[in-house]
């Protein structure tokens, strides 16, 4: 027993060392979930940690991708916030959602709010239609402590390279599905279906119920008239 105990200290040992080790990874700015299809509207999270034992985060800037563009960006107000979207004009317009666009999102700013040492804060986006000519996009931003201490989640992660020390967000851009504007599917499909046929043999068993009822009040009223023509008799 002791050393079966013993074997289970040491991975959990061995876990809890793998927990801390990946720690400060988790202290980065990062997107959340880290990837959405290509050429559809995605909402996602900024998720913004505190990371310092005295100071609040204040403000929030992000920025999103100047070579592949993304036109359109709404924000879920956050209480205590202010939140501004920036918008930038393009040199060469692009099309998207049938008609030609002329401008894109180029930054939005989250100030105002405070994260306080040991909380995080996750600032949602729905932004759109997301590129089609790359597999994955950087999102540098810029987190402000109300000491001054600015800290620049801009570094660019090398492919198949070691993480620097303030990676840049990234959301990771997977091929399209073709239902990236809520069309159905043959799930769904089959799933509305399935539903249909349930509620078909649900009607047909309310019918039987129903037609069974009467069938023991017509029983019954019967064995009642026959018992009472026999009395009369």
């Amino acid at each position: 027993m002791r050393r079966l105990l013993g074997r289970a200290g040491v991975g959990a040992l061995a876990v809890a060392g793998a927990v801390f080790a990946a720690g400060p990874a988790w202290a980065h700015v990062t997107i959340q979930p880290g990837s959405a299809p290509q050429g559809g509207f995605a909402t996602f999270a900024i998720q913004v940690p505190n990371e310092t034992e005295d100071a609040n985060t204040t403000q929030v800037e992000v920025e999103f991708p100047a070579d592949h563009p993304i036109p359109f960006a709404s924000v879920e107000p956050v209480p205590g916030w202010t939140i501004d979207v920036e918008r930038t004009e393009l040199e060469t317009p692009v099309e998207g959602e049938g008609e030609e666009i002329t401008e894109a999102v180029s930054k939005i700013t989250w100030s105002g709010g405070a994260i306080a040492p040991g909380e995080f804060q996750q600032f949602l986006v729905s932004a759109g239609p997301l590129p089609t000519d790359t597999d994955h996009l950087e999102f540098k931003a810029l987190q402000t402590y109300d000491d001054g201490e600015v800290v620049r989640w801009i570094q660019e992660t090398p492919e198949g390279g070691e993480e620097p020390e303030f990676p840049a967000p990234v959301l990771e851009l997977t091929p399209s599905t073709g239902d990236e504007h809520g069309g159905g599917t043959d799930d769904t499909a089959a799933a509305e279906d399935d539903q249909d046929d349930d509620g078909d043999s649900n009607t047909l068993s309310i019918i039987a119920l129903i037609a069974g009822g009467l069938g023991l009040v017509a029983g019954g009223t019967a064995f009642v008239m026959s018992r009472r023509k026999a009395t009369t008799g």
